[in-house]
Parts: structure tokens; sequence; C-alpha cells
């Protein structure tokens, strides 16, 4: 058996910058990965998808580039060479990880598949491992729905769908999230049919009404079709090679032909590997590994970061969780994740940018509300540059005049949104950033008027 400080199973957005605090702390670390260095975000999430959302943006803004006197021809977009820069942009990232974690001392990269054999004992690649604290980082995968003939006709994961070396003729899509609306407006943008399936009665139930409106109206300008209350329940492969549904949609049988079938129905945590009852880790509901606000399991010493503990999946989440950690453990501090801000974004185009509470979670926990909208179209730098499309929205405490949440849907809405986050950071009223100087003409400018529209209620 070999004897460590730290051991840590995933090597997602938390695990390697942990390993490097630890090391440079002179705790000897074992870090183990099952695939690739840098999880999720890296390999199958935010580097390709948004290296291949960029190229679906600037074949978009080639047509309308037109409407500004500038000749272009999108039908040139070669799908080969958007997926070489992706590949390019992913091996880098990866490889840049992997020669930072092998050059640091105090860490021993070890790839295979980890498991418990009991309480703070690890196996791999047959050898056990022993260690004061472990760290769990081995995050989350697609869902599978139970769907008859799904397994049987194929289907495609947004980890497969990196993959493809065609362009779909018509992608259908299960699930009407996060992943599913950009890599459906994406797909859209690179010239296939898409169809969006949603068994609720609308998309992105977790937004304000108004916001998730906002998004499917910008989809559905570029063609992308959205059928909600339509419930899949048999897939079978055509003797074509194409792609049959069979669903339920507003109570009557309805079926629909597709060439590819994008499985966008949620993730499930990445646990049934680690035989966690050997090591007294308690799950909850779906799989989850439970934590207390430090991030403790239910066995002493070990830890769980990131998506694996359920809750909000994001990398920045992630990467939060391992300096709360780090920073209990090497500096004797307190830090919880109670109370933490969760900032978000979803890429589309225009994207969305989120902090805080919904209107409607704000209303559910008691608060004297006021919003304050303001739609991109009444946005003097959107007006300029032809990206009208989108809205702002907050949500104002009327008892101190503070922000408790704010929707940007905009061009740059993410950067937008942080300086709300930066706002409700330093208590700063809705007042303030109304009455505060901000460079004229951007996108932030316009926080100016999106509070200023509070006063004409």
């Amino acid at each position: 058996m070999k004897t460590l400080d730290a051991i840590i199973i995933g090597s997602g957005q938390a695990g390697p910058p942990l390993a490097q605090k630890l090391a440079a702390a002179g705790r000897r670390t074992a870090l183990i990965e099952k695939r690739f260095v840098g999880g999720t975000c890296v390999n199958d999430g935010c580097t390709p998808t948004k290296t291949m959302i960029a190229a679906a943006r600037l074949s978009y803004l080639s047509r309308k580039a037109q409407a500004f006197g500038i000749p272009s021809d999108p039908s040139r977009l070669s799908f080969p060479a958007v997926m070489q820069k992706k590949n390019e942009v992913v091996d880098s990232s990866r490889s840049g990880l992997e020669r930072s974690l092998q050059k640091t001392a105090n860490i021993e990269v070890i790839y295979g598949t980890a498991r418990f054999t009991g309480p703070k004992t690890v196996t791999v690649n047959g050898e056990t491992l022993t260690a004061e604290h472990i760290f769990i980082n081995t995050g989350a995968r697609p869902a599978i729905p139970g769907i008859p003939g799904l397994a049987e006709a194929g289907y495609l994961t947004s980890t497969t769908i990196l993959d493809l070396e065609e362009i779909p003729a018509h992608l259908a899509i299960l699930g009407s999230g996060y992943i599913a609306m950009e890599l459906g407006q994406m797909f859209r943008r690179f010239g296939s049919r898409v169809t969006l399936l949603e068994r609720n009665a609308a998309p992105l139930n977790n937004e304000d009404d108004d916001v998730a409106a906002a998004i499917v109206q910008v989809l559905e300008e570029e063609n992308v079709t959205f059928l909600t209350n339509a419930a899949v329940n048999k897939v079978s492969r055509k003797l074509d090679g194409t792609t049959e549904l069979t669903l339920m949609h507003d109570g009557e049988e309805k079926h629909i032909t597709c060439s590819h079938l994008l499985v966008a129905a949620g993730r499930a945590p990445n646990t049934e590997e680690l035989d966690l009852s050997a090591a007294g880790v308690k799950t909850g509901p779906g799989g989850h590994i439970e934590v207390n606000d430090r991030l403790e399991t239910s066995a002493p010493g070990v830890y769980a970061l990131g998506d694996v503990k359920g809750g909000p999946a994001f990398t920045h989440i992630s990467y939060n969780d391992h300096l709360i950690v780090a920073r209990n453990i090497l500096e004797n501090q307190a830090l919880t994740i109670k109370d933490r801000l969760t900032p978000y974004c979803m890429f589309t185009d225009p994207e969305l940018g989120r902090i805080g509470l919904t209107e409607k979670e704000a209303l559910k926990q008691g608060f004297t509300i006021k919003v304050a909208h303001l739609p991109l179209s009444k946005v003097a730098r959107g007006i300029e540059t032809g990206e009208t499309r989108g809205l702002m929205k907050a949500v104002i405490n009327a008892d101190n005049k503070q922000i408790l949440g704010a929707a940007i849907l905009s061009v740059s809405g993410g950067e937008i949104m942080s300086v709300l986050q930066m706002a409700m950071m330093g208590r700063i009223t809705y007042e303030q950033l109304r009455d505060n100087v901000f460079a004229h003409p951007t996108f932030s400018e316009s926080l100016n008027n999106l509070f200023l529209s509070l006063d004409n209620d």
C-alpha cells in the first residue's frame, strides 16, 4: 500500500488546481484520471463547444454582413475545417494542462479507474493507495432516458456530437435546456434543420417565463422548430438509415423522421464505478454525493467537488469548490458554499447571463420586489451594431433597493451580468447604478436606462 497525503479522483476544474495547491504546500498528491485531464469543460464542454459556436456565429454574421454593405458567401463554410479548429483548441488546452501537472513536484498523475476498497483507501491499476484526504471530482455524463428502441436505433450525446464528420440534414434534439439550445442554434447556423422536443409546456423552466420566451423567439427567428408537450415513447431506425421518433404531442400520436438524434435530457453523476459504500460515502437522489457546506462527505476526510455532488453544474462552481477546500485545509479557514452567488451563462447568440434570483424565485421567497425591464431594441449600442435581439431584466428588493438577481439576454450578456454581480457583492443599490457614469456607447451603459425604467412605473 502506498501512503500519500492526498488523493484526487478526477481532473475536472477542481482537481488540477487543488493538486497544485496541495503539492506546493509539500503534500504528496496523486491525481487519478480515467480518460483525459481537464474533465468535461476542456474535452467535451466549454472549450470545444464554444469554439464551434464561435464558428457558427461567424457564419451567421457573414450572412448578416450584407445588411452593412459587405459582400459575403456563408455557403462556403467547411465543416471539416470547423472541427479541425475545435480539435486544435482542445488539444492545446489539454496538453498544456498535462505539461503543467507533470512538471509540478509532489504530483503523480495516474491514468486509470479508481475504486474505493475501504475508508480512505483506493485502488487503481492494481495498486492500493491511502491518504489522509481524498477528493472526488469525477463530474457527470449525459443522462440517457429509457425510451424503447433508443439504444438500438442509436443516438448522439453532447460528447459524441462533437466528433461528427458531416453536418446533420435534420437534427432532432430530446430536451430543450441549455445544452439543447446552444447546440440547436449552432447546427442550425451550420445549415441543419433542427427540431427541439420538450416534454413540458415550455422550455427552460428554471428561467422566468418572459426570459425563456425571448430565447425561444430568437431561435425561432432562425427557423429552429420547438415542439412542447412532446413525449417521445419509441425510437426506431429505418431502412434508409434515418431515425423515426414516435411521440405524443398535445395528446395526439405523431411521427418525426430525422437524420440524427441528440439526447440532451440532463446529466448523471459519475459515481457508479467508485464503490462509494466501501468508503462510507452517502449518495442522494440521482446518485449525487451528499456533502455539507464545507464540501465534506459522510466519510471523514473525503470531499466531493464539482458536478458529482449535484447542485449547480457549472465549471466555475467546481473551480470555486477547490478554493474552499484548499483554504480550509491549508490555511485553517472556515469557508463554506452557503449563500455564494451562482452566476452562469447560456451561450446562445445572444447569450444569456444570469445571476441571483429569478422573479418567480424572489416572489416565492417572500420578497417585496420591483422588476426592471429593457428590450435590446432600445439599447443604443445594440441599434448601432444591429444586435437588437434580447432583453435586460433585474429583480430589486423594494425594501432596500438592492439587486436580488438579473437576466441579461444580449451580446456579451455574461459580461454585463458580471457588472451586476459585482454590484450585488458590494451591496450597491439600483439607484447608484442608475446614476453611475458608464462609458458611451457600451452595452453596460444601458444599465442606466434599465434602472431608470423603475422610475417610470
